[in-house]
């Protein structure tokens, strides 16, 4: 048999390596179509293998845990999200107006999708020594890639607000941050469509909440913080 030549070594190998991202894309867009279609909670990770043709074990080959399959899924969420926000900044409008519409962009695409929702929450739960852990730098690159084109779109408004002296925010990275974390929360309040109150000391009640509400809170208490006045 003859031996292989050097020309082809590289050829095998780059070959190789594209079988393996064109699987571990169809792993990912496979999770992405069950988690829009049944939510995050009901998905197992049996089930996705099961749907591309194959096993936990072939799985974990292209994956190095549930954790990171979800971070990956939701780098697609967030390269969805960045597409939205970008249609956003490229409108145009004063910093102020532009706030606003990002911050109603990011509450409609969570309500959108709330497998997203659930993606990001899943992981800010887990302290990041433990993430660190559990994912392949490669694959904490990438997410967190996703994750700072959707903030700079937030911190660069914020940034241009305080050059024309419409907002005082003195660490604009870390509003963004705040804001793209405190969203979540308000996101499941939007979900779940209640809230609980007093209704008498000592008494709860719940009581409705649309999802407009929600989304008129995050505006004004993201001007709020910007140190832009609510109109």
């Amino acid at each position: 048999m003859s031996k292989e030549t050097t020309a082809e070594a590289p050829t095998r190998r780059t070959a190789a390596a594209t079988r393996r991202r064109k699987r571990e894309a169809e792993i990912l867009a496979a999770t992405r179509a069950l988690f829009d279609e049944r939510g995050v909670r009901d998905v197992h990770i049996d089930e996705i293998a099961k749907t591309v043709g194959t096993n936990r074990a072939i799985l974990y080959r292209h994956f190095s845990g549930k954790e990171e399959l979800f971070a990956l899924t939701l780098v697609g969420y967030l390269d969805e999200l960045r597409e939205r926000m970008e249609a956003v900044v490229a409108a145009g409008g004063p910093p102020r107006a532009r706030l606003a519409a990002l911050v109603e962009c990011f509450v409609d695409f969570g309500i959108e999708f709330p497998a997203f929702v659930d993606c990001a929450q899943a992981l800010m739960r887990r302290p990041g020594p433990e993430l660190l852990d559990e994912i392949s730098e490669s694959a904490l690159f990438r997410l967190g890639r996703g994750i700072a084109a959707c903030l700079t779109m937030l911190s660069s408004t914020l940034d241009e607000g305080v050059a024309d002296g419409v907002f005082a925010v003195e660490d604009t990275n870390l509003l963004a941050n705040h804001m793209y974390a405190t969203g979540f929360g308000a996101l499941q309040l939007a979900r779940v469509g209640m809230l609980i109150k007093e209704l008498a000391p000592g008494i709860p009640t719940i009581a409705p909440i649309s999802v407009d509400q929600v989304r008129r809170y995050l505006v004004d208490t993201s001007l709020a913080l910007a140190g832009s006045p609510i109109h």
